[in-house]
């Protein structure tokens, strides 16, 4: 029996390839966060789910799979991105066991809920595990510009589709597991039609107020101003949108800020407050996180979303008993992916020598909000292909020094 079950086991990761092939074909479907709204609340049907999720889990699976194989070799083979590749193929495999059964079975509707809880989990250490990936690399191999400029480009898309596939697993087992979230009871999926902003703020403030209370024994307060230009003027400003999304943004925002305010204020006994701002417009809402912590060099601005670039000291996974103030350098890059994930954004404006300001915006409106995906084709094949060429504008640390060399005509 064993025999047959380690016959099966390579039989079907030997058909991995072809399947990835069949369905990178196929571009994925984006929902708008109207129609995840409008499924969940008015047509919830388990069936109809089951039977558009086992064809767009893998067709987005595929895509994103399609481009790893595209990374340096040296990259690929480290341990940790093996065994996030290991991860992906799996998940493929047990997705696709669903693809002939009867979406009339209960029982089978059952499993499937059952199947993507276990992929959730599986998926639960990609970031970290990548991250180590990137960082096995980076101390066993030279570094160039252009293989950063690749790995950059990719690492975008393959967080972005990580958090597009947890988005569709999370509406489908919460909507469909029979129970409702005790924190969110009004949501629908992990969608809140009426999310507070305020209220996430002030969660993702106090929580990174008390790790920011644990390293460094003090933090500055928070500062929190509504304006909106709409009629409902003197009501908490509220949007349609995944709150756990917003509140990572905030977190990561916060701790930047609250790191940075008490590092360039130590030797004074009162730290300036942090201030927000949060507007609603007719198509925009934007949250400013605004700190005096000194700011960030021009010329570094870059860095701050480069996954090849922390300020802090590199964490190793299972070192520590506490979550870090400061990792692995992604909480920017992917808060900013959380923002563009439902075409908004997430851009900082810093004053060396004062501080940052740093700008959420998100869509205002559901029938906007939609999810922006990754899809391999030869646009992305191109990409990959960049090459390193003389640059078009003079470098400055190469002009020569000496002007004598310069001779005018007489």
């Amino acid at each position: 029996m064993k025999f047959v079950r380690f016959i099966m086991k390579h039989a079907a990761l030997a058909s991995v390839p072809k399947h990835i092939e069949h369905f990178s074909k196929f571009s994925p479907s984006p929902l708008s966060m109207k129609q995840f709204l409008d499924f969940g609340s008015i047509n919830a049907c388990e069936k109809t789910s089951f039977v558009f999720l086992r064809q767009e889990l893998p067709v987005r699976l595929s895509n994103i799979m399609k481009e790893i194989n595209l990374l340096p070799d040296k990259l690929v083979t480290t341990p940790s991105v093996q065994i996030v590749q290991s991860w992906y193929i799996q998940s493929l495999l047990e997705i696709l066991d669903f693809l002939d059964k009867n979406p009339d079975d209960f029982k089978v509707l059952g499993e499937f809920v059952d199947a993507l809880v276990t992929i959730r989990n599986r998926h639960n250490d990609v970031v970290p595990t990548m991250a180590q990936g990137i960082i096995e690399y980076k101390e066993a191999f030279p570094q160039d510009s252009v293989t950063n400029q690749n790995i950059q480009y990719f690492l975008d898309r393959f967080y972005m589709s990580r958090i597009s596939i947890r988005m569709l697993i999370n509406q489908h087992t919460l909507i469909f597991d029979g129970t409702l979230n005790p924190v969110h009871p009004n949501t629908i999926g992990s969608i809140d039609p009426h999310c507070e902003v305020g209220d996430v703020v002030q969660d993702a403030f106090h929580s990174a107020k008390m790790l920011c209370d644990q390293y460094y024994l003090r933090s500055p307060d928070l500062l929190l101003q509504e304006m909106c230009s709409k009629k409902k003027k003197n009501l908490p400003i509220s949007i349609v949108y995944v709150p756990s999304h917003l509140y990572h943004m905030l977190f990561e925002l916060f701790k930047n800020a609250m790191r940075a305010t008490i590092e360039t204020h130590d030797s004074s006994n009162n730290l300036p407050p942090i201030q927000v701002m949060v507007s609603l417009g007719d198509e925009d809402m934007s949250i400013k996180v605004s700190d005096k912590g000194g700011g960030v060099p021009f010329r570094r601005m870059d860095n701050l979303f480069s996954y090849m670039y922390s300020t802090a000291p590199t964490p190793q996974i299972g070192e520590s008993t506490r979550p870090p103030l400061a990792g692995f350098g992604y909480g920017l890059p992917i808060s900013r992916l959380y923002a563009k994930y439902f075409q908004g954004d997430l851009q900082l404006y810093s004053m060396e020598g004062h501080g940052t300001d740093a700008v959420i915006y998100l869509k205002a409106l559901s029938t906007d909000s939609i999810e922006r995906l990754p899809v391999y084709n030869k646009t992305a094949l191109k990409n990959y292909k960049v090459s390193q060429e003389a640059d078009d504008w003079c470098i400055p640390s190469k002009e020569p020094l000496d002007l004598s060399v310069y001779k005018v005509p007489k």
